[in-house]
């Protein structure tokens, strides 16, 4: 590497100076560091720089997930109960305080659900075909087709301590007794397959292995058709099972623990027919052994019914004509006269009772499976819980089924008692049946026992007065024979204020009442008895006997001229009405056919009935009350005065509604009712309403804003071409069960599982904060 000049310059200096100094001197000492100098004063921080651009704009981020709907907020309410709420939101209504917003009455629509008020819960409790014990094997009982009617028996109600199961026992356990009515659709035959709930029925049977033919093909052997109707014949009748509810959810359950029964239309199910004679035995279905004099074989039809007060069920038979044939043939659609059918004039009544070949028990090639006519079509008391084969009398006295034969046959729809205001018999008095005969033309009847009741009776002593006492029919005497519904003098409907007047006429050979028609037939003075024994009298045969009259009730209060009514089905004795006096009410759900009787209650002439005949139009229905000249002493009273509380109407309206069906009374004397039929004439769906008739809501009383008097209000509806049907509270009033009916029967469903319409039990419960 190269040097600098001033490197070496130095170089050389050093060189001379060591050269003059020689070796011999001493280096000096060395001088110490200085002491380090302080930090200088910080600086001033620098100024901040300008703000730089501001940077491009981001993309928007993705959606996040929709979060979960939040629940409604409860009603406010004051209530215990769902009748109790149901009350409180109609008073709110009465003074326009109902809060803002919320939906009562329940809005009119057809959807495939059950739609309820807000604050109130719907649970299936239990479907067709569901088992009701865990055994699923086929001959383990299930539930049955149709379900209509029921009864509710709160755990604990005590009927040895003399209670009524009215408004007894526990809220939250019990047993329900379910009717079964019928299976919809069509049967198959030798050519045809099962359509609809019969369809559903053929392959739930090829599932168990009972069929094992192609349930669905148009081609059946006679043995697959005859299995099949053997085993049809257990869909109907009655269910009796325990439930529960959950105290953590309200929501009920079949107790599959429990010892579930079914009682059907086999032999397997026993009953006694009490006070009326029968053509001939029963048989039992596998043997055809005779069953013991008096005793039939199953029950079937059962459509609505009613609650004794000692605790048993009564179960009306209805439509039984379409199992063995119609007893009483002798009348169309249109309630004219056929003759050949056992009633012609000139003889005495003798119609067919073997079974028919063309109907849908009667047609099975087995002989043994078929029974006689004139063994169904009674109101059946069900002693519930004890085995189906226990007829009345056959373990115990009081104990065991039996039906009502002293109140002779009909398309019987309901039954109820007179009571007291703990819904017990009137104590040293007559027991006092009504019952109502559903059926275009259908009547009203009135049963009074020749007996009293003691307070303290047994069941057994109760129900031996049953068999002896007289059997009366309604005769709403006034009512314009055209409409059913109003009054010929006035052409309106009778009213409170404005009713009619009615008798009861005793429907017997030996009864001493003029016969309604008696004048218009030129005898002013001709009994009834007397009339129903003449062979000519109204263009119809004699009865001999009173078993005679009994067997065909419609037929005979024809032959007298009794008023014919609008179809009448459910009847309740109401003995805490809001009108402070005890009320019969009762159901016309609708009549547009022609009548058998003219305005005098005289035949029409069958060869001019067509154009003679008058066609009643009312096709929405009404509910009529009832009250007895002696309110008090029902069973005494000769005489009744009558008027309309509720009519129906189409529309889409919040308060349109028609085809009145099913009543129901609340402990406190409240009037509900289902609908059936409102689905085809308003296009809304059938449903069940609280019938406001407090006098203090009436227009023109202080504090009412908008009149509820005589309204109808939608509290619940059901799916799809279903009926409202058999609505029965708790004791505690806080659920209502209710039977969903033939859902899709003529039109769309999937309710309630999604996957094929199916009748069920709903439990509909209120819930309170």
């Amino acid at each position: 590497m190269k040097r600098t000049l001033r490197t070496a310059f130095l170089l050389v200096l050093a060189g001379g100076l060591a050269a003059v100094g020689g070796a011999c001197g001493e280096d000096g000492a060395s001088g110490r560091d200085g002491t380090p100098g302080q930090d200088g004063a910080q600086g001033q921080d620098g100024e901040d720089g300008a703000p730089g651009a501001p940077g491009a704009q981001g993309n928007d981020g993705q959606p996040g997930p929709k979060g979960d709907p939040g629940d409604d907020a409860p009603p406010e309410t004051h209530a215990a109960s769902l009748a109790e709420y149901v009350k409180e939101r109609v008073e709110m209504f009465a003074a326009g305080a109902l809060p803002q917003g919320e939906q009562f009455p329940l809005h009119a629509a057809a959807t495939d659900t059950i739609r309820t008020l807000a604050g109130v819960r719907s649970d299936v409790l239990v479907t067709w075909l569901d088992p009701l014990t865990f055994s699923t094997a086929p001959d383990a009982p299930r539930f049955g087709a149709n379900n209509d009617y029921i009864a509710f028996f709160g755990e604990g109600w005590d009927a040895a301590a003399g209670n009524a199961p009215q408004w007894n026992g526990s809220g939250t356990a019990g047993w329900l007794w379910v009717n079964h009515e019928y299976v919809s659709g069509k049967s198959p035959t030798l050519t045809s397959a099962p359509t609809g709930q019969h369809l559903t029925l053929a392959r739930h049977l090829r599932k168990l292995g009972v069929l094992t033919n192609d349930v669905e093909a148009n081609v059946w052997s006679q043995e697959d058709v005859d299995t099949y109707i053997r085993w049809e014949k257990r869909e109907v009748g009655g269910s009796w099972l325990r439930t529960v509810q959950d105290p953590a959810t309200g929501a009920w359950s079949v107790d599959r623990s429990a010892s579930a029964v079914r009682y059907d239309a086999t032999s397997r199910t026993l009953v006694r027919v009490a006070g009326q004679a029968l053509s001939g035995p029963g048989k039992d279905d596998a043997t055809g052994e005779p069953l013991p004099e008096g005793v039939v074989a199953g029950i079937m039809s059962d459509c609505a019914g009613g609650l004794t007060p000692w605790g048993t069920v009564i179960t009306a038979e209805e439509n039984v004509q379409d199992y063995y044939g119609d007893l009483e043939a002798s009348w169309s659609g249109d309630q004219k006269f056929l003759a050949g059918s056992g009633f012609d004039p000139g003889q005495p009544v003798s119609p067919v009772v073997d079974a028919s070949a063309t109907a849908e028990f009667g047609r099975i090639s087995d002989p043994n499976g078929q029974q006689p006519r004139d063994h169904y079509g009674y109101l059946a008391e069900i002693d519930p819980g004890k085995p189906a084969g226990e007829f009345e009398g056959s373990v115990e006295a009081g104990s065991g089924h039996m039906k009502f034969g002293f109140m002779g046959r009909a398309r019987w729809e309901a039954a109820t008692f007179a009571v007291d205001g703990d819904w017990e018999l009137l104590p040293d008095q007559p027991i006092v049946i009504y019952g109502a005969d559903d059926r275009r033309g259908g009547r009203i009847y009135k049963y009074v026992t020749a007996g009293n009741y003691t307070a303290g009776m047994t069941r057994a002593q109760i129900r031996a007065l049953l068999g002896a006492g007289k059997l009366y029919a309604a005769h709403f005497a006034g009512l314009d024979n055209s409409t059913g519904n109003t009054l010929a003098a006035t052409g309106a409907a009778p009213t409170e204020a404005a009713p009619g007047a009615g008798q009861w006429i005793e429907i017997s050979v030996d009864s001493a009442a003029v016969a309604p028609n008696a004048a218009a037939l030129g005898e002013a003075t001709r009994t009834v008895g007397a009339a129903l024994r003449d062979a000519r009298w109204n263009g119809l045969g004699g009865f001999a006997t009173d078993d005679d009259v009994r067997r065909a009730l419609f037929t005979a209060s024809t032959k007298i001229g009794i008023m014919e009514l609008n179809r009448p089905e459910d009847i309740e004795w109401n003995p805490r009405d809001p009108s402070g006096t005890p009320r019969v009410y009762v159901t016309f759900t609708n009549h547009t056919r022609q009548t058998a009787l003219d305005q005098q209650g005289k035949l029409h002439d069958p060869a001019t009935h067509a154009t003679t005949s008058p066609k009643r139009a009312d096709d929405v229905g009404s509910i009529f009350a009832l009250e007895e000249a002696d309110p008090a002493k029902p069973g005494a009273s000769t005489t009744f005065r009558f008027f309309e509380v509720w009519h129906g109407s189409k529309g889409q309206g919040a308060f349109d509604a028609s085809c009145p069906d099913n009543l129901l009374l609340d402990r406190e004397g409240g009037v509900w009712f289902g609908t059936d039929g409102n689905f085809g004439v308003t296009r809304h769906a059938d449903a069940f309403y609280y019938l406001d008739l407090d006098p203090a809501h009436r227009e023109g009383q202080a504090g009412v804003v908008a009149p509820s008097f005589g309204k109808a209000f939608r509290v619940l509806a059901m799916p799809s071409d279903a009926e409202a049907t058999g609505p029965q509270f708790t004791p505690d009033m806080g659920t209502i069960f209710m039977s969903v009916q033939h859902p899709g029967e003529d039109a769309y469903s999937t309710w309630p599982k999604g996957d094929g319409a199916l009748s069920a039990v709903i439990a509909v419960t209120f819930l309170p904060e």
